[in-house]
């Protein structure tokens, strides 16, 4: 699939002012300044149509971009900043909750992972929290033009592990990097084909 058209659409504080359509969604999802914004930017070909920030925590709102008029990719807060207020946290939390919970427009979250990092938790604790939902997700294994290609084969490898301790399927893995574009197609691919086998009634 290419995308002929990316559009921003809207923002949302709460998940009842999302769009009121039948129009698929792709939930982008991963802890703050995982790289969601750029990766978006980077499947859109467009260098600002989600913007970027160097302030983890800084995005509260839901954001959908509208691609080829036919689905929308949605940018949800980043979880798991620790300096973000008590009280942010709490709102993020309770708008993750009701996305997810509630949105029936969701074809699929792509679960966004630093792949320079060891397995951690709060990734693997989203990952089980998106299972008990049944909510269809991937992991997207984000800024792999960082790391040599040995090296990305051992931190999958290590995720691999630590993944089939909880399930005996490990969802699809992509590796990507919205500098050099790595894995861009696949996401495109994977979104198409979801597309294709699922349709909202």
């Amino acid at each position: 699939m290419k995308i002929h058209s990316s559009e921003f659409f809207t923002s949302s504080a709460k998940v009842s002012e999302c769009p009121n359509n039948k129009i698929p969604e792709f939930a982008f999802i991963g802890r703050s300044n995982i790289g969601k914004s750029s990766l978006i930017n980077a499947l859109c070909n467009k260098k600002s149509i989600a913007k970027t920030s160097s302030k983890p925590g800084k995005t509260l709102l839901i954001n959908h971009f509208m691609i080829n008029n036919s689905f929308f990719i949605v940018d949800l807060p980043g979880y798991g900043f620790a300096k973000v207020s008590k009280k942010e946290k709490e709102k993020i939390k309770s708008l993750h909750e009701n996305y997810f919970k509630n949105r029936k427009q969701l074809f699929s979250a792509l679960l966004l992972i630093d792949i320079r990092l060891k397995p951690q938790q709060i990734d693997l604790e989203f990952m089980k929290y998106l299972n008990e939902l049944f909510i269809p997700f991937i992991l997207i294994f984000t800024k792999s033009d960082k790391l040599k290609k040995r090296e990305i084969d051992e931190k999958i490898k290590t995720y691999s592990k630590e993944i089939k301790k909880n399930w005996e399927v490990s969802p699809q893995i992509i590796i990507s990097s919205s500098k050099n574009k790595n894995g861009l197609e696949d996401i495109l691919e994977f979104i198409d084909s979801f597309s294709k086998e699922f349709k909202l009634n």
